[in-house]
């Protein structure tokens, strides 16, 4: 038999390869928590194979309360993190090579949660009072906000638990709405009996969830960078429109972690996650970062003292989103 139509069939089997046989390139995201419907958009992208179909044959490792993202991105452990706003703009103040590629989270759903029978009815009643606090790379709107009120809370370091808070040992305690407020009503407490201080509402709505790179990443392959984050993207536009599948990826994810999973409560966070991802009147924003959020949460943080300088808006962002 000739050797050419062998060739050739070998030939035309590879071109007509789908992409997703194709050997991808690999890389590491690392998230900034345990499994949860936080990431949602991140295991179903995963687990749909979208990542794949964009080209990338992309591990998601999830983080935790010892787990510094930005640290692991500095020492080259993962190519890409996921962090906050206010966090990239620190890290790359003080010198971090970092870059920020898509913003997820458009308005901050971090509060503090105080007992409406404990005396404190607006922040400044604070002033003196136990308050914890998730330690490293979550403190800077409360630093922010102490500061700017003139108050000094004795800060204390706040755990997975909100055991302490429950025994009032605290006075009051950080939560993030779509996580740890849901906890406080499952755990008996009524909406009535807590006081409730949103940053957003403060004069402090930083962005939060973005996705992160060093600048060396972006140099050598920008293209490995839009994959990720368009399968990134299209995970959580796949997540919100079929919120039970979603649900159960999740599930599974934490379990396979074994990280407690409460359906209830995660189907509360997928709910809020969408809130905040696509806001009201920001729903073609997916990926975003718009520039005056950029330059509100950079300018607050310069006024605070928490940052050297400001990063111009061109210095931090790319245009990674589709």
């Amino acid at each position: 038999m000739p050797r050419t139509p062998l060739a050739l069939c070998l030939f035309l089997t590879l071109v007509l390869l789908p992409a997703s046989g194709r050997a991808e390139k690999q890389a590491v995201l690392l998230l900034q928590w345990l499994p949860q419907s936080q990431f949602a958009g991140f295991y179903v992208a995963q687990d749909k194979g979208f990542y794949r179909e964009a080209g990338v044959d992309l591990t998601v490792r999830a983080g935790g309360p010892d787990i510094l993202a930005s640290r692991e991105l500095a020492r080259g452990a993962v190519e890409f993190a996921t962090m906050f706003l206010a966090t990239g703009i620190q890290r790359q103040s003080e010198g971090m090579p970092l870059v920020h590629l898509a913003q997820l989270v458009q308005r901050s759903a971090l509060m503090l949660v105080a007992r409406s029978d404990s005396g404190v009815r607006e922040p400044k009643d604070l002033d003196g009072r136990r308050v914890s606090l998730w330690d490293n790379e979550f403190q800077l709107q409360p630093q922010a906000l102490f500061q700017r009120l003139g108050i000094v809370p004795d800060v204390v370091p706040q755990g997975s638990s909100l055991s302490l808070f429950l025994h009032g040992g605290v006075a009051a305690v950080s939560a993030m709405w779509y996580n740890e407020y849901h906890t406080l009503l499952a755990s008996g407490l009524n909406a009535d009996e807590l006081t409730v201080f949103f940053f957003a509402d403060m004069g402090l709505n930083f962005p939060e969830d973005g996705i992160y790179c060093l600048g060396r990443t972006w140099d050598q392959d920008p293209e490995l960078c839009r994959a990720v984050v368009a399968g990134t993207l299209r995970g959580w536009r796949y997540a919100f429109e079929h919120p039970d599948e979603a649900l159960e990826i999740v599930l599974t994810h934490m379990r396979e972690a074994r990280v407690p999973a409460n359906r209830a409560h995660q189907k509360w966070m997928l709910a809020r996650m969408r809130d905040i991802i696509l806001p009201l009147g920001r729903e073609d924003r997916l990926g975003r970062l718009d520039r005056l959020d950029y330059q509100r949460t950079a300018s607050v943080l310069l006024e605070r003292g928490l940052i050297p300088f400001a990063p111009t808006y061109e210095r931090f962002t790319r245009e990674a989103a589709p």
